[in-house]
């Protein structure tokens, strides 16, 4: 499992060979809470450790229309308990989070999306966001990110709704994934992205690419390759 969450994680690129023997579930994701600095730590954190969780304790042998109707209970049930917290506790008022995701469950790969982190793929030289904000300006049409944002679990949000993609025939070896936080694509336009990874760069370099472009938000990246 990987996870990241919240403030400026600066995690090494990871390389891993997924299809194994051994291993039969995998998740590697990123959450960016929202909120103010604690509560937006506790709902992108609670989220991470309640999406290991589900996946660790999901009994094998479900179909893709199951894993799908599961991964749907799971969302109202996590985005309850953290709006729940935040009704509790008036320091945690209207915390929440995004949340992007690849997924490994019974050989089959998913990627998963709720508000506006972002999740790349760079194939042959050529990067590609596969996701789709949650956000004001994609319901207006414009590509360049808007700050208001249409989803995400917590903050209030009473019917979040998750984008869930089944993509086995399209994880290719030779592919390499980034999820980020809007912490990095806010400072770094596309291309600029691209030309880095194209370079191999780290998780870590662009966070540092995003800082040193003036870096106003929190960053969190996370790398990773088909072998």
């Amino acid at each position: 499992m990987v996870l990241a969450y919240d403030k400026f994680v600066r995690s090494e690129a990871y390389h891993t060979e997924f299809m194994t023997e051994n291993v039969d579930r995998f998740v590697i994701a990123l959450a960016d809470g929202m909120g103010g600095h604690n509560a937006g730590e506790v709902a992108s954190a609670d989220v991470l450790a309640n999406l290991q969780f589900f996946l660790n304790d999901l009994p094998k042998g479900l179909s893709i229309s199951e894993f799908n109707e599961v991964m749907v209970v799971w969302l109202d049930s996590v985005n309850k308990m953290i709006n729940s917290k935040g009704h509790v506790n008036p320091s945690m008022s209207d915390m929440g989070t995004t949340l992007v995701a690849v997924l490994f469950y019974g050989a089959k790969y998913y990627w998963v999306n709720c508000g506006d982190s972002r999740l790349y793929r760079l194939r042959d030289g050529k990067l590609l966001q596969l996701s789709t904000d949650h956000s004001l300006n994609t319901l207006h049409g414009e590509k360049r990110h808007s700050n208001v944002i249409t989803n995400c679990i917590g903050a209030g949000c009473k019917n979040s709704f998750i984008d869930m993609y089944e993509f086995t025939d399209d994880f290719l070896q030779g592919d390499t994934y980034m999820i980020c936080s809007d912490g990095l694509n806010d400072m770094i336009h596309d291309e600029q992205i691209e030309c880095l990874m194209q370079e191999g760069a780290s998780a870590n370099r662009l966070c540092e690419a995003a800082i040193e472009a003036g870096g106003y938000d929190n960053v969190s990246v996370c790398v990773f390759s088909v072998m």
